[in-house]
């Protein structure tokens, strides 16, 4: 007598796992060896009513008791591979499951041939498409209508709401809008991956918004106090003198949602900047600064 390795079927990792599991990995086999799908293959067929046998145990909490008891005394000596079934021509459970479980087949039998054509409801593919939404409507979160290109070629307008502070990458799902299911099955759903778009002064990396901070040569040296704009208000810094071209403000709280209840970091980056045109007095104050200024960056930093 084989003994039929139900666990190893349904391709599960030994015997505890929870019912839902054991429903999920019912599925995904039957759909993977469903007759309707290999019809040329024997091997298809009779794996498939194994499947089906060994969920009918596996999902009865009192003939899985009895048949991990079986299998833990079993398994432990002898890794099983998989062995196809043997079974009466007329009855879809092995000889197996009859000889220990036939309390259980008694029903299913009599109810088989009502049921012999009744085909296994496979839910539908998901669908997963990309949309770009701008800084802004991620921070903020809003409705918006999009327009996708269906199976069939046309365009269907869709309605989504983007949650306040959603991730770059993150997928919104759309129930039921996927593939049709096959046999009654359910259909897939749609998956919405969202890529958050920079602005011409702002970008995310990570939870922070980085930001240019364009300084004049004397308010870099001499520092300053000023006004900038982060994604939602005008926020005041302070600047320390001598600040460089490359270095950063870093302005507490003022980035991006964090997901718990927080904000990243507004992180102002410096650029200073030489006027091209300047007046004969500002050009005038620059010269006499070059002949008084004993300041050779050169010598420090080659």
């Amino acid at each position: 007598m084989i003994f039929k390795d139900y666990y190893k079927i349904l391709e599960l990792n030994g015997s505890k796992v929870s019912p839902e599991e054991i429903k999920q990995a019912y599925r995904e086999q039957a759909k993977k060896y469903h007759p309707d799908i290999n019809t040329t293959s024997q091997f298809s067929e009779e794996r498939f009513k194994d499947i089906n046998e060994a969920y009918k145990v596996l999902s009865d909490p009192s003939a899985k008791r009895k048949y991990d008891r079986m299998w833990n005394t079993r398994i432990k000596r002898k890794n099983h591979d998989y062995e196809e079934s043997k079974r009466d021509k007329n009855s879809i459970f092995s000889d197996f499951f009859q000889m220990f479980f036939g309390d259980v087949a008694q029903n299913e039998e009599k109810e088989e041939p009502k049921k012999k054509n009744k085909k296994v409801a496979i839910k539908g593919e998901n669908i997963e498409t990309e949309i770009k939404v701008s800084l802004s409507e991620a921070f903020y979160g809003q409705e918006k209508k999009i327009a996708l290109r269906t199976l069939d070629g046309k365009m269907k307008n869709f309605n989504i709401k983007i949650p306040v502070g959603i991730r770059n990458g993150e997928k919104i799902r759309l129930m039921g809008q996927g593939k049709p299911g096959e046999n009654g099955g359910k259909p897939g759903d749609l998956l919405i991956k969202i890529q958050i778009e920079n602005n011409n002064k702002q970008r995310l990396e990570g939870y922070d918004i980085y930001t240019n901070l364009y300084l004049t040569p004397w308010e870099a040296a001499l520092g300053t106090k000023l006004n900038l704009n982060s994604i939602d208000e005008e926020v005041s810094i302070y600047v320390p003198k001598g600040i460089q071209s490359g270095e950063t403000v870093r302005i507490n709280g003022k980035g991006y949602h964090n997901g718990k209840a927080g904000r990243g970091d507004l992180v102002a980056q410096v650029e200073i900047m030489v006027p091209k045109g300047m007046t004969d007095e500002e050009q005038k104050l620059f010269e006499q600064l070059q002949q008084i200024s004993k300041y050779n960056p050169r010598k420090i930093y080659s």
